[in-house]
């Protein structure tokens, strides 16, 4: 049989397999986040990682539930999120599975928030870890505090 894109119940046969062989780009999601916050900007950041920490990504295991960012020097650091090392994978290696890893911003992005984090009182929580092209990102959220939130709500 061959492929005629103007015939549409082909067409839908080719479309559902090509996205049932591609793999899930996500590797964890900070669902509560959603819940707790009002999310109000999104960025996308890479993540510098170590060799481990690549490994655990890929087997599934890492945690952004209790995880946040902290402006530190100019630069941005995710902490407290939980990337648990393999056992076959880091055996010479001593891991810390909640160190701060490096966010990688463009520095016009790393000037907006720390304008937004110092003047505004804004928090900085990641969303989503995903794979793009290869690389670990992670989308974070901008956000207020929810009492915040509530108080403009209520005018």
């Amino acid at each position: 049989m061959r492929y005629n894109p103007a015939t549409p119940a082909i067409r839908q046969r080719y479309m559902s397999k090509k996205k049932a062989e591609e793999p899930s780009r996500v590797i964890a999601q900070n669902r509560k986040a959603w819940h707790d916050y009002f999310i109000e900007d999104k960025y996308e950041a890479g993540l510098a990682l170590q060799g481990w920490e690549v490994k655990s990504l890929r087997a599934g295991r890492a945690q952004l539930k209790e995880g946040y960012v902290i402006l530190q020097n100019g630069e941005a650091l995710l902490v407290g999120a939980h990337i648990s090392p393999l056992a076959q994978a880091s055996t010479h290696v001593n891991a810390n599975p909640t160190r701060a890893r490096k966010l990688l911003l463009h520095r016009e992005e790393l000037n907006k928030l720390i304008g937004a984090v110092e003047r505004k009182g804004y928090t900085l929580v990641p969303l989503e870890l995903y794979w793009q092209r290869g690389r670990a990102k992670l989308l974070k959220k901008r956000e207020t505090q929810r009492e915040m939130q509530r108080a403009l709500k209520s005018r």
